[in-house]
């Protein structure tokens, strides 16, 4: 059977579940992916006392800005390109094969660390509120064992019933902190409400590119709605309005609850109300101890760690459509190209993400490193280091697919202007954020070269792996990222 003929029996046989997701349920594991209560109140506590204090919600408005003009090349490219490669194969159809094997190793390994980051979260998360609450003093492995078993069973299963179950804890979580705003707002918050955090003053007090790095982070994971244009239902359609939608509510929905919480400290008075405190992210329940009551704020505890369980299963659910692509095209073995022939799931990627995620906790249990400082704040750093630079990449293969094709899209805006816009402002967000990476991660600076430094061997390996291909399987290398609807 020859290379053509083999690839088309892979498209039969092992293709995601069509038509299984509608634009609701994107729109709900993006959000879900950017846990946007474990930002609210793990993330932004810690940017607003290193970065620009009370200026942070304008920081998130230029943020949002760049990503709606990145958006504007990214949906574009998306209806020429359906994929569950994403970045991988926007990469491959506008740059080249061997780019699109650097950009899908980089996704795995982003995608991949993200999400075991969260699992050093979550159970440092679940170990302090039971042993607070109710007295119960398990070690944080135990809690990210047991998440990890039900990710890779809801993994491996049906799409449906994640997109059912984040559906569901996104509801709530916004909820939960809408009300919490309204009883600031309400209130007047510590000496009414005001907008001093969009002065010039406060935007430019402290370090503005340490809060800028801290807003860019906060959106990572809207970038996924395209792995999902596979199973989408009308994806040329869904997956621009998925997008626009999700970078709209994340951002949003950051600005209005961030700008409420520094009202409730008072402007003049949260970066030293936060850099008082033991916990900086037990901020959000002193919020609503104060303006709510505890009742709130036990609810918010509760939705916090959901908020990260949700992560856990959107960014798995990421990683493995990666591990899928990619191996359907042949840069990794062919398994992970197969689909469930029950659930059409991309089950042995699903699986794959699991077993590494179980080998790499395991390793910081062994050596009792602590799961939030360092297995979360080392991988998301170095996760929102390798999606900067996909989306850098992604930019300019937006430029280049529609200057060889200059008759599928007439408007340079779409495909020349915005996009070079977003490349070049990310090019400066990325060097700003490797210059300032020991202040991300907490880490020393020798530890936070030799992190950084993984990111060059993802490059050379992706090079290696597109080299292998275009040397053993030519039509397999010139084909890369082309399966589309």
């Amino acid at each position: 059977m020859s290379q053509v003929d083999c690839t088309t029996q892979d498209k039969e046989e092992n293709a995601l579940r069509k038509n299984a997701l509608g634009v609701g349920f994107i729109i709900f594991f993006v959000v879900s992916a950017a846990s946007p209560l474990s930002v609210i109140a793990g993330g932004f506590p810690i940017g607003i006392m290193l970065g620009n204090g009370a200026g942070t919600p304008a920081l998130l408005v230029l943020i949002l800005l760049l990503l709606l003009a990145f958006s504007v090349g990214y949906t574009t490219m998306a209806r020429h390109v359906t994929n569950a490669g994403g970045f991988y194969a926007f990469s491959s159809a506008g740059l080249g094969g061997i780019a699109g094997g650097v950009a899908g190793v980089l996704a795995m390994f982003a995608y991949n660390i993200l999400q075991i980051g969260l699992y050093g979260m979550f159970g440092g998360v679940m170990s302090a509120t039971f042993s607070d609450i109710f007295g119960i003093h398990l070690a944080w492995w135990v809690y990210a064992a047991v998440a990890m078993l039900s990710v890779a069973i809801l993994g491996y299963r049906n799409i449906d019933l994640s997109a059912r179950l984040l559906s569901v804890v996104v509801v709530a979580e916004y909820l939960a902190v809408l009300v919490l705003d309204f009883c600031i707002l309400r209130s007047g918050g510590d000496h009414g409400v005001n907008l001093d955090s969009f002065s010039p003053a406060n935007v430019m007090s402290g370090t503005p590119s340490i809060g800028l790095l801290f807003a860019f982070a906060a959106f990572i994971g809207f970038e996924a709605t395209t792995i999902y244009g596979e199973e989408a239902k009308n994806p040329k359609r869904a997956i621009p309005i998925a997008t626009y939608t999700s970078v709209l509510l994340i951002g949003g929905f950051y600005g209005i609850s961030l700008w409420s919480l520094i009202i409730g400290a008072g402007s003049d008075k949260v970066v030293k109300l936060l850099e008082g405190m033991q916990d900086p992210t037990a901020f959000i329940y002193l919020m609503s101890d104060h303006y709510a009551g505890p009742g709130l704020t036990a609810v918010i505890r509760i939705l916090f760690v959901i908020s990260i369980y949700a992560g856990l299963l959107a960014f798995h659910s990421s990683a493995a459509r990666y591990f899928y692509a990619v191996g359907r095209d042949g840069l990794l073995h062919r398994l992970l190209g197969t689909t469930h022939r029950t659930y059409q799931s991309p089950h042995m990627g699903s699986a794959l993400q699991s077993a590494i995620a179980a080998v790499v906790v395991t390793l910081f249990a062994v050596f009792d490193a602590h799961p939030i400082l360092h297995l979360f704040a080392w991988f998301s750093s170095l996760a929102a280091l390798c999606l900067m630079l996909l989306m850098i990449m992604t930019s300019a293969a937006v430029i280049c697919y529609f200057r060889r094709r200059p008759e599928a899209c007439d408007s340079a805006w779409r495909v020349r202007i915005l996009p070079a816009v977003s490349l070049l402002a990310l090019l400066y967000i990325l060097s700003t954020a490797i210059l300032h990476f020991d202040v991300l991660t907490g880490a020393s600076r020798s530890m936070s070269y030799a992190l950084c430094s993984m990111i060059p061997l993802a490059i050379v390996l992706g090079v290696m792996l597109a080299t292998r291909l275009r040397r053993c399987a030519p039509l397999r290398f010139a084909a890369l990222g082309s399966h589309k609807l």
